[in-house]
């Protein structure tokens, strides 16, 4: 073993414990958080329990928790039981906590009732990189993305979904109503248990009818026709992969085209991103603070009526046309697929031929016609 690196002794002690700072370099992200976290004021930001009750076992500060919070957002570390297993182990959580290990429910609940101081801490956020001159592009990139809720599909109901469940248990009770039928020509060979059995499930799934019903009304009377049991605010939407979806949010962003930081953000049940560019534009041009900024978008925010509303608000969007033509689908070539040159006024066609402008000449005769009275 001489000729390979070794480790301490696990069993070594040492008369003087290693401190924490060691294990934390000056540029390591964690110190940011603190000095950031350090200066917030709690009680302006609205934090539940920045003021300790008088009473009872003591709580931990709100500084603590932001500080796991946010450690988490960075590192990609979103359960709240992971959390509690990170503040545990890790030297970076415990450099910023002082070795305090809240359990995940509490982690929990400071998100849930924090929702809105911590919206409030992104905004002084926001302010802190403009004052460090950090957007100075005003060049923002804006993207939605999809994210799960809690409601599971089956508890989602839509138009069509209310009608096909409703067609599938009048197809159940329509069997069931025909094995009745059968028993009672065979009575002798059908237990009666079996019987029983089978009235039943009409029972059940006759109310299980009343249930579809009164939810087909519900989603009617809906304003955008669509019922989440369990997140009332989620809504069914279409994901990246072909034929899947998703009960969540579209969270739309919008980023620092030089620092690739989030400069606005929100959160919508809308599906598409088509209504989303004007205020998400407003959002960031605010952020920034600049007379104008330029918004950069894929072609599912290519909306006219988005565009026209930018006009004249110090927005200027730039997003690709939305093709509109089947010739792709068709195995014909479109239009993006010829490259324009316009120092030679020329295209450049798929088989790098030039394509110049024609210039046609068409000739026609006058004719006169007299008209006798």
């Amino acid at each position: 073993m001489g000729r390979f690196v070794q480790g301490e002794d696990r069993r070594l002690a040492f008369l003087l414990p290693a401190s924490l700072d060691d294990y934390v370099s000056e540029d390591n992200p964690v110190q940011v958080v603190e000095a950031f976290i350090d200066e917030l004021d709690f009680h302006g930001s609205g934090f539940a329990g920045a003021t300790p009750a008088e009473t009872g076992r003591p709580a931990y500060h709100p500084s603590t928790m932001l500080k796991i919070y946010l450690y988490g957002y960075l590192n990609r570390i979103q359960s709240s039981r992971r959390l509690e297993r990170e503040a545990q182990r890790n030297i970076e959580l415990m450099w910023l906590t002082g070795r305090l290990a809240p359990d995940f429910k509490t982690i929990a609940n400071f998100r849930r009732d924090n929702g809105d101081a911590i919206r409030a801490v992104c905004s002084q956020f926001v302010v802190l990189c403009r004052q460090l001159s950090l957007f100075g592009q005003a060049t923002v990139a804006v993207d939605g993305s999809k994210f799960k809720a809690v409601n599971n599909r089956d508890r989602n109901y839509t138009q069509h979904k209310a009608a096909k469940r409703i067609e599938q248990v009048e197809g159940s009770i329509e069997r069931y109503l025909a094995a009745l039928d059968r028993a009672d020509r065979e009575a002798s060979d059908v237990p009666q248990a079996r019987v029983d059995q089978i009235r039943e499930k009409i029972a059940g799934l006759r109310g299980q009818m009343q249930f579809l019903k009164d939810m087909a009304a519900q989603v009617e009377a809906a304003p955008d026709h669509q019922v989440s049991l369990t997140d009332p605010d989620a809504r069914s939407m279409n994901s990246s992969g072909r034929g899947t979806g998703i009960v969540g949010y579209n969270l739309q962003a919008a980023v620092d085209a030089e620092h690739h930081l989030i400069v606005a953000h929100e959160v919508v049940n809308e599906g598409n991103d088509r209504a989303q560019l004007a205020p998400m534009g407003r959002q960031a041009l605010a952020a920034i603070d600049a007379p104008e900024i330029t918004v950069l978008a894929d072609r599912g925010y290519m909306n006219g009526e988005q565009v026209l509303e930018c006009e004249g608000t110090g927005i200027l969007p730039c997003v690709p046309r939305t093709d509109t033509s089947g010739k792709a689908q068709r195995g014909l070539f479109t239009k993006a697929d010829f490259v324009y040159d316009a120092d030679q006024d020329r295209y450049t066609c798929p088989a790098g031929e030039y394509l110049t402008k024609a210039t046609r000449v068409r000739t026609t005769m006058a004719t006169s016609t007299t008209i006798a009275t």
